[in-house]
């Protein structure tokens, strides 16, 4: 066979020899690959789904059912979980009360819910506080170098102070005033979310500061002042923005930070009214009869520890899913 191909037709063929024989695919957004990235890690998947599960639980709970968690009941009191009539046929069970009842009739279940909603409050509302003055105080001193050095001493400062004894202080100094003016419950809410958030905003600054004295030397942000941008639309538009992923992980192992130290003033007897259930509370309540009724430990005990276990697993999912580097392994 002869080749009819002519020299003109050489560079046309070795060009499209060069085109994609698929068509091209459309541009992918940085939100599908975060979550493409986000849901292979098993552990955040299951982080994820657990906190939306509590989450509902104790906001949609008390509507499903619709037991006072401070009522005392006498009769009832002492019931065990129903799941105990499982290997105990004589334990004292009812289908009433499925978690039981602890020594004054209140019932486990009901106190569960309202415990939860208790310290998922406090834990989203100090991580929120702490979120934004670790946030406030890492762009100042990362973007105004004469704030540097008087924010991060300020910060080893705060890094240096025993948290829980400071809580314990501020507890006792300041919790007749909040509850004179808010009530028992809403001064101790104020008080509690206060104290957390003061105490543990600095490793979210420090991140945040490192990552502001990066990228405010790029080339957009440069390019951004030699136009005339104002300082505070530079750190709004451009700065802010690029340090939305270490805000978002330390968001969430906040979270859990918050959940523990609130639990644990509830074990201390310092958090919010005797009366009042917290998770934190009830395992208080518990340990005196701890060998007799252990469910009473481990209930509160084992929604405070998948909660937080959820939350940490969530926060290191985040920093893979938003880490450039990692994403697309």
């Amino acid at each position: 066979m002869t080749d009819n191909t002519t020299p003109a037709d050489e560079p046309l063929q070795a060009i499209q020899a060069l085109q994609d024989k698929e068509p091209s695919k459309p541009p992918r957004s940085r939100a599908k690959d975060v979550w493409d990235q986000f849901r292979k890690h098993k552990g955040a998947m299951f982080g994820l789904g657990f906190l939306i599960f509590i989450t509902l639980a104790v906001l949609i709970g008390p509507w499903l059912y619709q037991v006072d968690p401070q009522k005392i009941d006498i009769r009832n009191k002492d019931f065990r979980p129903i799941y105990v009539a499982l290997w105990d046929s004589d334990a004292r069970t009812g289908w009433n009360k499925p978690f039981g009842s602890d020594q004054l009739g209140r019932d486990q279940l009901a106190q569960m819910i309202a415990g939860g909603r208790a310290s998922m409050a406090v834990g989203w509302a100090a991580m929120i506080l702490s979120l934004v003055i670790g946030t406030a105080v890492g762009v100042a001193a990362g973007f105004f170098k004469r704030l540097d050095g008087f924010l991060m001493r300020m910060t080893d400062l705060f890094l240096s102070l025993p948290i829980l004894p400071l809580l314990l202080l501020a507890v006792t100094l300041f919790r007749h005033p909040l509850r004179a003016n808010f009530g028992p419950e809403g001064g101790m809410f104020i008080l509690i979310v206060t104290m957390i958030a003061i105490t543990s905003w600095m490793p979210t600054a420090r991140i945040v500061r490192g990552d502001i004295l990066a990228i405010k030397e790029r080339e957009f942000v440069l390019a951004a002042r030699s136009i005339g941008t104002t300082q505070f639309k530079i750190i709004r538009r451009h700065l802010l923005p690029n340090v939305l992923s270490p805000i978002m992980v330390s968001a969430a192992l906040g979270l859990a930070t918050a959940i523990i130290t609130e639990s644990a003033l509830s074990f201390l007897g310092v958090g919010f009214p005797s009366d009042f259930p917290t998770w934190g509370k009830m395992l208080a309540d518990a340990v005196v009869r701890m060998e007799e009724f252990p469910e009473r430990v481990l209930l509160p005990g084992i929604a405070i520890s998948l909660t937080v276990l959820s939350v940490n697993y969530l926060g290191d999912g985040l920093r893979d899913a938003l880490d450039p580097r990692i994403r697309g392994r």
